[in-house]
């Protein structure tokens, strides 16, 4: 991590550090020793480590790595501190904001590997808020800039999704150009109506001769706006085809990675993001496609198409009637740009007051019991007078934008009726072709009304597609790496090797942890809340890699196993158990779908759910509800085991499996996980210790780090920190059970 310096502190850091000595980290923070907002420099060798501030007259902090006993980040009220733990002397502190956090977690991580003579291993990536390019506030964290985007780059990548539709997308080329011609012939066909009906300047054709060219001329506008009609009609069509097709081929494309993708994506991400940009931003490219980018097409050729036959008509009236439009572009930017800050205050005063009304909605009970009516009514109305504040400003700019947009364009027929009609008195320009001028300056005119919206529209539909399309660009989790392992049967001994990890890399939660687990053995994890217990079964199914050391299944190193193979041997039942909305049958064969209803039964059987299954009206057809609302939590619990139990794992994890139900319903569970662990590596997590009891070994974990390891009797016998914590469960116990 090597920020670049401006030349006067690369002097100041140069005074410092020694030029023998290679710079290993070298960044800044936004925030100055007494903590107001300034930049200093944290500068790292393999020798020390240097603090140099950018102003003038500040101190410089020096450690020596060998006097150093920790780097470690710490929280605070809107930001944080790296702090540096002299093993002789004071702590130096270097403050920084939130907007840092992530740059100093990995720089606190890159200096323990330096004062551990480890190599230096950080991510270099820092999460940017703001545009590396304009310096402009990002959406997000790492966000797409919505006014950096190249327009090109993404009509390219999007076109490319029209690659399988080939045909249609040729008729719907064709049918642009077709509907522009007809949009550009009947001022033409009009102009031959004046000029050679009405003021004809061939005298040898009579009345009825005149007459006929008349009912030819209407018989040809009437054709062009049948052919204009057909065109128009099939256009859209095509146009509403290829805009759905397309943007469900990129969401299917999206939710395919998105459930391919790591958790550690997911714990970088908010789930209502990753949703928006599945609706949000696909039905803005939606809405693009099949309004927006027509629009854009058509306008576009007919633009082409209308300067030149206004050039061809009068080159020098042509040039006047161009003058109001740079403004009119200019005046619809400026406009269109102010009416997204209006758009955008509206958003946010509307998602007000509907969050307000859902929430006192929904929580009803409690505003009354607290006589609280009047107070929500007031803040109701502030919301609401706020929402309509906004309402009437926009109301007003957008009159002020149509008023002017009339003014300029009125400016533009006062430019043809004089200069035209002057061509038309000196015989310059026959009558006919001054109206068909005319009405061509208001097809140039009329669109550049709404130029201004549909260039922003364009942004925002093509910043849509960004987001989009960074989620599809994410690298996946190694389904498909073609270099790993094959192992579709485990014997199921696993080995934790010198294991370290760390959700934040500054702060491990484990620490060189080496256990072994033989085949078919039961092992309990045990430990205060916080210790690494849940952490350490995540690194068994893979669902993130070691920062250090290995884990091996059956001597082989989990990161070069095939996913898949790896994930179908491992079964996790967990302490709040997830179901999907479907019917129980559904729920319990979810990890075999191919099971028959007689394997789905027996493994209900074996999980203690098949009687209160056939208790319930409609048996293994009930519907569980969204998130399995329709059972209670012990119910949910053994529907977990049971489908556990058909997917067969050679491993199983249980995690608090019943940590969260009554007495009656946990020995009722309990017996379910008796019968499902017969056979298999497990490794179970229990918050009540005595559940534990039958296990062939218990592991104590603290603070990350093994302290001791035995069966639950050698345990008790030793009378140490297992035998305290299962003193003071029976202590809570016993007071629980006099409160009752």
């Amino acid at each position: 991590m090597l920020e670049t310096t401006a030349a006067a502190v690369q002097d100041k850091i140069g005074r410092v550090v020694p030029a023998a000595e290679e710079v290993l980290i070298r960044a800044s923070t936004d925030m100055e020793a007494d903590g107001r907002f300034g930049r200093q420099w944290l500068v790292a060798t393999a020798v020390r480590v240097v603090v140099v501030p950018e102003r003038e007259g500040a101190a410089v902090q020096e450690v020596v790595l060998a006097e150093l006993r920790q780097a470690r980040t710490e929280p605070m009220v809107g930001g944080g501190q790296l702090e540096l733990e002299r093993r002789d002397g004071p702590t130096v502190y270097l403050p920084y904001s939130g907007s840092e956090g992530s740059k100093f977690s990995e720089i606190a991580r890159g200096l323990e590997q330096l004062r551990q003579g480890e190599p230096l291993v950080i991510n270099a990536h820092v999460e940017s808020l703001r545009c590396a390019k304009c310096e402009r506030l990002l959406p997000e964290k790492d966000g797409i800039c919505p006014a950096c985007i190249s327009r090109t780059a993404t009509l390219k990548r999007i076109a490319y999704y029209l690659k399988p539709y080939k045909g249609k997308t040729a008729f719907l080329a064709l049918a642009s150009l077709v509907t522009t011609g007809a949009e550009l012939l009947p001022p033409l066909i009009t102009a031959r109506i004046i000029d050679e009906v009405f003021e004809p300047q061939d005298a040898m054709l009579d009345l009825e001769g005149r007459s006929a060219l008349l009912g030819l001329m209407v018989l040809g506008l009437i054709g062009v706006r049948l052919l204009s009609w057909v065109a128009e009609w099939g256009h859209g069509w095509v146009v509403s085809w290829l805009g759905a097709q397309v943007t469900a081929d990129i969401r299917s494309q999206l939710y395919r990675r998105l459930e391919m993708l790591s958790l550690q994506f997911y714990d970088r991400r908010r789930v209502g993001s990753l949703i928006s940009r599945m609706t949000r931003d696909a039905g803005l490219l939606q809405e693009f496609l099949v309004d927006g980018l027509p629009y854009l097409v058509i306008n576009g050729l007919m633009l082409l198409g209308i300067l030149g036959f206004m050039f061809w008509m009068s080159w020098s009236l042509t040039i006047y009637v161009l003058l109001p439009l740079p403004l009119l572009a200019v005046w619809g930017i400026v406009f269109w740009k102010r009416m997204r800050r209006f758009f955008g205050k509206w958003g946010e005063a509307w998602s007000k007051i509907t969050e307000r009304t859902s929430e006192v909605l929904t929580g009803i009970r409690v505003v009354k019991a607290f006589a609280q009516e009047k107070r929500e009514m007031q803040g109701f109305d502030r919301d609401n007078a706020q929402m309509r504040e906004v309402a009437v400003k926009t109301a007003i700019n957008r009159g002020v934008f149509f008023a002017t947009m009339s003014f300029l364009t009125g400016l533009g027929t006062l430019v043809v009726w004089y200069f035209g009609g002057r061509e038309v008195l000196f015989n310059d320009m026959t009558p006919g072709t001054l109206i068909a001028f005319y009405s061509y300056m208001w097809l140039v005119y009329g669109p550049m009304e709404w130029f201004g919206q549909v260039n922003s529209w364009m942004t925002r539909a093509f910043a849509g597609a960004e987001r989009v399309f960074e989620i599809i660009d994410t690298e996946p989790e190694g389904y498909d790496d073609p270099q790993a392992v094959a192992m579709p049967q485990f014997d199921g001994r696993i080995s934790f090797q010198n294991v370290s990890f760390g959700y934040d890399k500054s702060k491990p939660v484990l620490h060189n942890i080496t256990m072994e687990v033989a085949a078919g053995e039961m092992v309990g994890l045990v430990g205060k809340s916080g210790v690494g217990k849940t952490t350490t079964i995540n690194l068994i199914a893979r669902f993130y890699d070691v920062d250090h050391g290995a884990i091996c299944i059956d001597g082989v190193d989990v990161r070069r196993i095939r996913l898949e193979d790896l994930r179908q041997q491992i079964g996790i039942v967990l302490q709040e158990p997830v179901l999907f909305s479907g019917t129980i049958v559904e729920n319990i064969g979810y990890g075999n779908p191919r099971a028959r209803f007689a394997e789905i039964m027996r493994a209900a059987r074996a999980a203690n759910a098949h009687d209160f299954i056939m208790a319930k009206p409609d048996g293994y057809d009930t519907q569980v509800g969204e998130q399995g609302i329709g059972l209670s939590g012990g119910e949910r619990q053994r529907i977990a085991i049971a489908r556990a139990i058909l997917h067969d794992p050679k491993i199983l994890v249980l995690d608090e499996a019943t940590s969260s139900v009554d007495v009656q319903t946990e020995k009722m569970i309990q017996a379910a996980i008796g019968h499902m662990v017969e056979g298999r590596t497990t490794i179970a997590i229990a918050h009540r210790l005595s559940t534990l009891s039958h296990a062939d070994r218990l592991i104590l974990l603290d603070d990350g780090r093994i302290v001791e390891e035995g069966t639950h009797a050698e345990l008790m016998e030793r009378q140490g920190a297992f035998c305290d914590l299962v003193k003071m469960q029976q202590e809570v116990a016993e007071i629980m059970a006099v409160g009752d």
